[in-house]
């Protein structure tokens, strides 16, 4: 571990990288990879929460298998560790991950809240392989590293990552008070979180959004892509207004994703359904113009487009509904590596011959529905080869470790930018939203995929690829641990 003065120090310079960057996920990486090294830990992670929960967003060292992981604060005995409280547990207290960390030789962790306006946004951990109890300077560390990345999601910048709902988002009403000449007068805790600027900053200055005129509303958007409804009431007497500020970006966004599913769902649609009638027409009408080897190669089109349509309508009815196409299956050991063998040969032929698979004869059985993973492993192949230039391979292989057992889809690829790793998973959600996109699709596989890999007790992650591409990383629990330790 570095000395105390030195841990300081590499802070101060890595709090300055931080705040001239973009912030977001890079960030956060940076600040977990510092944490590591100033503990002298083995390994170190951040977890996001919003109001559907936890989900493990960046990682190193020991821990790096737990990105894309859900997580319970409560479980993590962080649930009453408010107000910055430095939590040691050794791994046992751990129920959800005790199999994981002892297996890697991980004996104790150190871990504290990451609060904004006293709502909790994260959790920050390090991890030993020793048992012991930390000394000032880790306690210090970690309570330091916490209050930077507190202050990146004040801001706002590039963040939540991937919480739909950012827990700051519950907090009450911003309420600013401001005078007849426009200068802040009050401004509440809730306005610095949803603003992304503290009362010193904002008190005595405009206000820092645009100010509407009594009974006006306005919305207005922020720098960092977040929307605000702004609504501004008159005080006695015309002394000044009081200025309501809701983040309605959450509202905003499913407005959005609704119109742009109507639009690309019409248009996704269009497609097989027009070249089933064409194959369907040109048989009818032209039946006995055509050889035996041209109706066999109509009819072979035309059941190939039908069942592309019914899969998209498969998946556009379990992401609408109310879940009931993705009920929790009981789980069952299987053959990872026969099963995935098994999923590749039934895809599509073009697609078939672009996969190169590597997977181990021997491998420890997983436990979780087997059916499901022809879906799954379609869903990711079929998005490598679509973001992939034409007749480039894509790899599947497997993944073996002391508490899981899964499989990777890698491609060369166009890559995925590390603030869209998280969103990617988000029901119909586009990484190119204009009417010209360059790839087609309804933004439904990966979030399908990560429910269906969910209702396993499985979890799945995207990363970007070294020299370019996407890494696809599904994990499922071994059937040879015991309940709890995957």
């Amino acid at each position: 571990m570095a000395d105390f003065e030195g841990i300081f120090a590499d802070l101060s310079t890595l709090a300055g990288t931080v705040n001239s960057a973009e912030g977001g996920l890079p960030a956060i990486q940076g600040l977990v990879e510092f944490t590591q090294t100033a503990l002298g830990a083995a390994g170190a992670s951040f977890a996001e929460y919003g109001t559907a929960g936890g989900r493990v967003i960046a990682a190193s060292g020991a821990s790096l298998w737990t990105v894309g992981r859900q997580v319970d604060a409560a479980a993590g005995g962080l649930g009453d560790a408010a107000g910055g409280r430095i939590v040691e547990l050794p791994v046992e207290r751990l129920p959800a991950e005790a199999g994981q960390l002892s297996g890697r030789g991980i004996r104790w962790m150190l871990a504290t809240r990451v609060e904004v306006a006293g709502v909790l946004v994260g959790t920050l951990h390090g991890y030993f392989t020793r048992p012991g109890t930390a000394d000032p300077a880790q306690r210090s560390a970690l309570a330091l590293v916490a209050g930077v990345t507190a202050h990146l999601y004040g801001d706002g910048r590039g963040l939540p990552v991937y919480a739909e709902t950012p827990a700051v988002a519950a907090l009450a009403d911003a309420i600013a008070v401001v005078g007849p000449d426009g200068v802040v007068r009050s401004w509440n805790p809730a306005a610095a979180a949803v603003v992304g600027r503290s009362a010193g900053a904002a008190l005595g200055q405009p206000l820092p959004v645009p100010l509407p005129a009594v009974g006006q509303v306005i919305v207005h958007r922020l720098p960092d892509g977040r929307w605000l409804q702004i609504l501004a009431t008159g005080l006695p007497g015309g002394d000044g207004r009081v200025v309501t500020l809701r983040d309605i970006s959450e509202a905003y966004h499913r407005e959005q994703a609704r119109e742009l599913f109507v639009a690309v769902t019409s248009h996704e649609l269009r497609t097989p359904v027009t070249v089933i009638k064409g194959y369907a027409d040109t048989l009818a009408d032209h039946w006995d113009d055509l050889d035996e080897a041209s109706r066999r190669d109509s009819a072979e089109r035309l059941g190939q487009r039908a069942r592309e349509l019914a899969r998209l309508v498969e998946r556009l009815l379990s992401a609408v509904g109310d879940g009931s196409g993705l009920a929790a299956p009981v789980p069952l050991p299987f053959d990872l590596t026969e099963a995935v063998r098994s999923a590749v040969t039934e895809l599509p032929t073009d697609s078939r011959r672009r996969v190169r698979v590597d997977l181990p004869d021997v491998v420890p059985k997983a436990l979780g529905e087997r059916a499901s993973l022809a879906t799954v492993l379609a869903e990711l192949i079929t998005n490598a080869i679509k973001y992939s230039p034409p007749d480039a391979r894509v790899e599947v292989s497997g993944v073996v470790d002391v508490g899981t057992v899964g499989f990777r889809v890698a491609d060369r690829g166009i890559g995925v930018r590390p603030e869209h790793v998280e969103r990617a998973f988000e029901r119909f959600w586009q990484a190119e939203s204009s009417s010209e996109r360059r790839y087609g699709g309804v933004g439904l596989g990966l979030y399908l995929v990560r429910r269906i890999v969910e209702r396993q007790n499985g979890w799945v992650s995207l990363r970007p690829r070294e020299r370019g591409g996407t890494v696809a990383e599904v994990r499922l629990p071994r059937v040879d641990l015991g309940p709890g330790e995957a």
